[in-house]
């Protein structure tokens, strides 16, 4: 399964993109501010990062359903999946980035917020997005189909 994430929005506190699952529109994203890094920069200058406040650098990057969230895992939105959580794997400089719910920027913590993006700066339905997009996640994974991002300006 291929994920794109095209960032279209840049403004300072929030990133709004377009997420597409093998070319096709799915739902839109938030994240934290896009501070131009890039996967191939040095870990370096990528650690120089604002802490909680930036995107995570441009790149193509596996993503696993088999980590459980400490996190999430005994939230009530996260019950039918006990808190496996979209995880993306080996982002340079970062840790932990999940793809999750959430409405607003505050949200985001580093991670990708999935849903409709109706009110500036924020996404809607997000929970339901979430289901949605896990679901689909789900299927690919259960058939033992391998899962990447590819994260884009």
């Amino acid at each position: 399964m291929e994920l794109k994430l095209k960032r279209t929005y840049k403004k300072d506190g929030y990133t709004i993109g377009n997420l597409y699952i093998d070319d096709v529109l799915f739902c839109q994203t938030l994240e934290d501010t896009d501070r131009g890094l890039h996967s191939h920069m040095q870990l370096e200058y990528i650690k120089n990062k604002i802490a909680g406040a930036t995107a995570i650098p441009t790149g193509r990057y596996a993503v696993t359903l088999s980590v459980q969230s400490p996190k999430y895992r005994y939230r009530k939105a996260y019950e039918f999946c006990s808190g496996y959580v979209p995880r993306l794997l080996n982002v340079k400089g970062f840790e932990g980035i999940l793809i999750h719910i959430g409405n607003y920027p505050k949200d985001t913590e580093g991670c990708i917020l999935v849903g409709l993006n109706t009110v500036k700066g924020e996404v809607r339905e997000s929970t339901e997005t979430f289901k949605k997009l896990y679901a689909k996640m789900r299927m690919a994974a259960d058939t033992g189909e391998e899962i990447y991002i590819t994260i884009n300006n």
